[in-house]
């Protein structure tokens, strides 16, 4: 039992670290006069904590919302963004 009272304490505190430091939030700007997209998100405390992207309007291939369902029959809604020869980069989960 002690084991389980282990690990216990070891997620809690790992998910309270991550509720403390704020890892995920950020914000997204969508400058139409600049021509610019930038994504920003804080990540786990370390040397790229900060992750910043810059991207030009006219890279933006398609921006696409993907429908998956999990084991629940739970509909989850992903919104990604295609960029020219980077690939797709998800945005939210709802």
């Amino acid at each position: 039992m002690s084991f389980y009272g282990i690990a216990g304490l070891f997620i809690s505190s790992y998910l309270w670290c991550t509720i403390l430091w704020n890892v995920g939030s950020g914000y997204d700007r969508f400058d139409r006069k600049e021509g610019i997209v930038c994504i920003f998100r804080w990540g786990f405390p370390g040397k790229n904590r900060r992750i910043f992207l810059r991207l030009l309007m006219k890279d933006i291939q398609s921006i696409r919302i993907a429908v998956k369902e999990d084991i629940y029959a739970r509909r989850i809604l992903v919104l990604y963004m295609e960029i020219r020869g980077q690939g797709a980069i998800p945005f939210d989960s709802y």
